[in-house]
Order: C-alpha cells, then sequence, then structure tokens
C-alpha cells in the first residue's frame, strides 16, 4: 500500500490525527447483508464512474472492507480531516479511500472528486450515511454528490455476527459452545464493536465460556450502559 506520510504535508496539525486504519487479512465474511456492497466493489473501479459511495451503520464492517478494496488497487488511504492535508497533485491519477468523508471540509471533498473525475484515478467515499444526506454549503458539492453512485452495507446479520464473534474469540485462543454463540447473536446489538466488547468481558472474567457466563457478561454491560447513560 503507497505509504501516507509521503503523500501528506508536514503540518503541526498533522500529529493530532486519528489515523486508525482497519486490519485486513482477516476473511471478511460476506452474507445477506453486505453481498452487494462485495460484488460491486470486487468490479470497481469498472468504467462505469471514478467516484463511489459506501455507506453503513456503525460496525457494520464498511471500513474493513473499503479497506480490502484499498489493499487490492493500491489505494492511498485517508481520513476525512486528512483530506485538507494532502497535496492533490500527489494524488493525481491514483485511486484514493476517503473514510469518514463526511469529515472532510467542504472544498477538500470537492477537490478530491474532481481530480478522480479528471481520469486515471478512483476515488472511495466511506461514511454511515448516504451523500445526498451529507451537510455541504457549497452548492457545486452538493450537486457532484447527489448524483454519486452509492451503494450500501447494512448492519451485521446472524451470519456475520457468528463469525465476527468466532474470530474475536480464537484472538484470545476461547473455544466456546455453538450455544453461546447463538445465545449472544440473539442477544447482541448489530456491531462488531459489541461483539468485541462483549468478548473482552468474558474473557476478563477468567472462566469457562459457558452459556451462564454469556448473560453474565451481557448484564454487565446493560448495567454499565444505564450507569454511562
Amino acid at each position: 500500500m503507497p505509504a501516507q506520510s509521503a503523500l501528506i504535508r508536514p503540518t503541526a496539525e498533522q500529529l493530532r490525527l486519528p489515523l486508525e486504519r482497519a486490519l485486513v487479512g482477516e476473511a471478511f465474511v460476506t452474507s445477506d447483508s453486505n453481498a452487494e456492497a462485495v460484488r460491486v466493489l470486487a468490479r470497481w473501479p469498472d468504467g462505469a464512474g471514478s467516484v463511489l459511495a459506501l455507506h453503513g451503520p456503525a460496525g457494520s464492517g464498511k471500513s474493513r472492507l473499503a479497506a480490502d478494496w484499498a489493499e487490492r488497487v493500491g489505494a492511498v488511504p485517508l481520513n476525512g480531516v486528512e483530506a485538507a492535508l494532502v497535496d492533490p497533485l500527489e494524488l493525481e491519477g491514483r485511486p484514493v479511500l476517503l473514510d469518514r468523508a463526511p469529515d472532510a471540509d467542504d472544498e477538500s471533498l470537492f477537490h478530491l472528486i474532481n481530480l478522480a473525475n479528471a481520469g486515471g484515478g478512483a476515488l472511495l467515499l466511506v461514511s454511515r450515511s448516504a451523500p445526498r444526506c451529507w451537510s455541504v454549503s457549497l452548492p457545486d458539492l452538493r450537486s457532484r454528490l447527489d448524483a454519486l453512485r452509492a451503494v450500501a452495507i447494512e448492519a451485521p446479520d446472524d451470519a456475520v455476527l457468528s463469525a465476527i464473534l468466532r474470530a474475536r474469540f480464537a484472538e484470545r485462543s476461547i473455544t466456546p459452545s455453538e450455544e453461546v454463540i447463538d445465545y449472544l447473536v440473539r442477544r447482541l446489538d448489530r456491531s462488531a464493536d459489541t461483539a468485541a466488547a462483549v468478548v473482552e468481558r468474558l474473557d476478563a472474567l477468567h472462566r469457562p465460556v459457558t452459556r451462564v457466563l454469556a448473560r453474565q457478561a451481557l448484564d454487565e454491560m446493560h448495567a454499565a450502559l444505564e450507569v454511562d447513560g
């Protein structure tokens, strides 16, 4: 993957940017909740347009799917606020991944879209909501966002959530029964982050992971949320 540091201007603001990147390498589970997005990204850029928006709820796997795409095509990975620190000339003719796209300022986003449309490059915009719902001030940017091709990814269904749980347990060398997995799937929010949190909680209890322990972990998590609320 191209080195990001060579593209971003060395300003003081750069040091405070959130630079989290989705992990690439672990198998991405395809199901009804994400099959269309997987199909589109597997064939894009396909000549049908140089800008594509991928949107879906938190924890749905959109950033992970986008990171896999970026790895495959050699795209420059950016988060929204980083768009203002990049020299557009360095991106000319190159594929770009812009995660948290609505966080980019209007002018930077406008220039990135125009750069991709100029030919030779591609721009994948990732966000929770569709581009038509983003709040922007530039009329020209508004028209471009409204015209963008977009594909949605839904919250994880049972198949994806089960796979996420198994993967998070495996990272901690825990092998729960299918009964435990099914119990958690029926009760968890449809989010990869929530799945990771409950596995972390179960691991911290240092006891065999059973359905009874799973219920205890969920009760503790719900109680903590109520206190925070």
